[in-house]
């Protein structure tokens, strides 16, 4: 293990190590390209959408790497999300650990190859059964039209992979666990098995709705996970069908998040966060017993690429401060360090979100560039 000590402005030390996060899901290979719309219409897409593949779009991938300049990228949303909070920690490398199923083909190389130069440690399980899964981005303008077709995702196998010692190992290491719902609908058996390690050890694990769906047809998996979850991601439409499903009788968002909140919940020792992103309006968090509303930073929209991944980027900005704030505050602790954290009755099972992470400043910036700095005098000072 390497642990990596970083010096702040200030001169402190704060102690990182690998395999510190933990992810897994659905690994897809990104393949993205700007598209027109006559390419769209031969695949009956819509500019700004996300499906499934089915029969009638067999050939689109092999077409848009033929016809287009294309960008690949290791893909699938809790990949994207740990590649972004890898990004944002920059070293030690392989902080972020990944969990998937990939096929033993040249799609299955390059991802291999995207999530090594991303510094992400992944371990797939590799299987010969079916090709690896790929994810087409087709771009027009600032809209982006999204073709999944899973294949060897579908095929992750909690005995031949997460079972096994050494890869077990990597999830007892991890402090901090993030797997998106998707993942829900491939191996339920592996997410309660993360969930319930880290609910006994009082680590922190984070999911996310991740599309209507998810509650719609998951929903007896979804709430059989929902008890060991200590941050709960979504956005306004996957909040409003939650909703729905578990009859909360209401479409106020904000209220929504405090009913999703007070959700039985076993690990009674940290209180559970739910953040509601709502597009350009305000995020709705809930921070303590409140329900706080975080304006959203305005953005030129000539400054906008394309709109793909922004959820996932949302939450990879908030593990990355989540990550590193653990560790920080984890460090001070165990080396006793009174004049930066001097309550000596708080431990890390004390630990909350808004202890870690100055969630108005991580709220209020759409590219999530908070200095860990100011993230541990938020909590250094809050805490008291």
């Amino acid at each position: 293990m390497c642990n990596k000590e970083t010096i702040t402005s200030t001169g402190r030390k704060m102690m990182i190590s690998e395999n510190i996060l933990f992810g897994m899901g659905n690994p897809l290979l990104d393949i993205s390209a700007v598209v027109d719309k006559d390419f769209l219409d031969k695949f009956g897409l819509k500019p700004n959408d996300q499906i499934l593949a089915e029969d009638k779009h067999k050939a689109l991938f092999a077409e848009i790497v033929k016809r287009n300049k294309v960008e690949y990228h290791a893909g699938g949303s809790t990949q994207n999300s740990v590649k972004i909070a890898q990004w944002m920690i920059q070293k030690p490398h392989k902080v972020a650990t990944f969990f998937g199923c990939i096929g033993t083909d040249r799609f299955g190389e390059i991802l291999k190859k995207k999530a090594e130069e991303a510094h992400v440690d992944a371990r797939y399980y590799e299987q010969n059964e079916e090709p690896t899964g790929t994810c087409a981005a087709c771009i027009t303008g600032n809209n982006r039209s999204l073709v999944a077709n899973l294949a060897a995702a579908n095929c992750y196998k909690k005995e031949k992979h997460l079972d096994l010692d050494s890869n077990w190992e990597l999830v007892e290491k991890a402090k901090v666990y993030y797997i998106a719902g998707f993942f829900l609908t491939v191996s339920p058996e592996s997410i309660l098995k993360v969930a319930k390690h880290a609910s006994e050890n009082n680590k922190i694990f984070c999911m996310n709705l991740s599309a209507p769906f998810i509650s719609q047809f998951f929903k007896e998996p979804l709430m059989k996970v929902m008890p060991y979850v200590d941050i709960l991601f979504g956005n306004e439409t996957e909040a409003a069908t939650f909703a729905k499903e578990q009859g909360f009788e209401t479409d106020d968002i904000a209220e929504i998040a405090r009913k999703t909140q007070n959700l039985p919940k076993e690990n009674t020792r940290r209180q559970r966060v739910v953040v509601f992103t709502q597009g350009k309006d305000d995020t709705v968090a809930t921070v303590d017993d409140q329900v706080t509303m975080f304006p959203v930073v305005d953005i030129d929209q000539n400054d906008i690429v394309d709109t793909n991944g922004a959820g996932d980027a949302f939450v990879g900005g908030t593990e990355g401060c989540l990550t590193t704030c653990f560790c920080v505050l984890s460090h001070l602790i165990c080396t006793n360090q009174p004049n930066i954290y001097c309550d000596n009755a708080s431990r890390l099972n004390k630990i909350t979100f808004n202890d870690c992470i100055s969630l108005r400043c991580l709220f209020q910036t759409s590219h999530f560039l908070l200095s860990t700095q100011d993230s541990c005098l938020h909590w250094s000072k809050s805490s008291r």
